[in-house]
């Protein structure tokens, strides 16, 4: 297994895993995003985004396997008012059939490398409350998972509907 930074041409296994995510979580229409709005968005002038990827090893015995990509973690930076610079992991998303054999460790573990090498003050993410073994598996890990706080959000038709209602 090997974790490196991901490329452009990682994009098409970097969508798969994140609609994988998404049936996981309840939601598979959700996944709007398409692998050209990831190339755009993580790879231009100013990326909105970064992402490892973990990938297989090529089998030697195998010449015609090429490595696949197993798992990401997707990130980006944030200000926060009291700390600064924060980073914050959007998706960190393991196959299925990798689960259990300590690649959500490693690439948990990279985030937190990154973090320890920008010299952020926190990094932050979301979990659902019905994920009890994500929950487990943070805590145990250092991190503290805050029941008192709301995720508020607004999504596009509540953005256009805002703007063409409200600030009339």
């Amino acid at each position: 297994m090997n974790i490196r930074k991901g490329t452009p041409e990682d994009m098409p296994a970097v969508l798969g895993l994140i609609k994988e995510l998404a049936e996981f979580e309840k939601e598979p229409d959700a996944v709007l995003v398409t692998v050209a709005d990831l190339v755009r968005d993580g790879f231009g002038t100013t990326p909105l985004f970064h992402v490892f990827v973990a990938e297989l090893d090529d089998d030697p015995s195998d010449s015609a396997q090429a490595k696949q990509i197993v798992g990401i973690a997707l990130y980006y930076y944030r200000y926060s008012t009291w700390k600064g610079k924060i980073i914050h992991l959007e998706d960190l998303v393991v196959k299925d059939k990798m689960r259990g054999t300590g690649l959500g460790y490693a690439l948990y573990s990279e985030i937190i490398k990154q973090g320890k090498r920008d010299n952020v003050r926190r990094i932050d993410w979301h979990v659902l409350d019905w994920n009890t073994p994500a929950i487990e598996f943070y805590e145990k890990s250092g991190a503290k998972v805050l029941k008192n706080w709301y995720l508020a959000q607004m999504d596009e038709e509540a953005i256009n509907y805002f703007v063409d209602n409200r600030l009339k």
